[in-house]
């Protein structure tokens, strides 16, 4: 058994439930998560056999360009569709980490994890 990471991937997008976060946007952080047997890529050295790196960032990314209110929505659709990418790889984690949250007090960040 392997863990490949990915991330985290720097993003730039418009989630959020204010009518302002829509317009002005903010800078996210994901982390994509995946374990499985990628015993076949380690002997053959071959990219068929496990999970492109470059692949996870551009689904990462296009997720992303989708807007939600929730980031619980968007990271739900990116491990979805990684899971549809890479159907026998698994489990899966999706970490969206949303920076200076528009919130009353100091928060540095808040942070959805789902695993599936």
């Amino acid at each position: 058994m392997g863990l490949i990471e990915v991330g985290p991937i720097r993003v730039f997008a418009f989630h959020g439930c204010l009518p302002e976060e829509a317009l002005i946007g903010g800078q996210y952080r994901v982390e994509v998560t995946v374990s499985g047997d990628f015993s076949k890529a380690e002997a053959q050295d071959d990219l068929r056999e496990t999970v492109d790196y470059g692949r996870v960032v551009a689904i990462v990314q296009e997720q992303m360009a989708i807007r939600s209110r929730l980031i619980e929505h968007a990271a739900a659709r990116i491990l979805d569709a990684l899971k549809q990418e890479w159907p026998l790889h698994g489990p899966w984690r999706v970490r969206v980490t949303k920076e200076h949250p528009p919130v009353s007090g100091d928060a540095e960040s808040a942070r959805y994890t789902v695993e599936g």
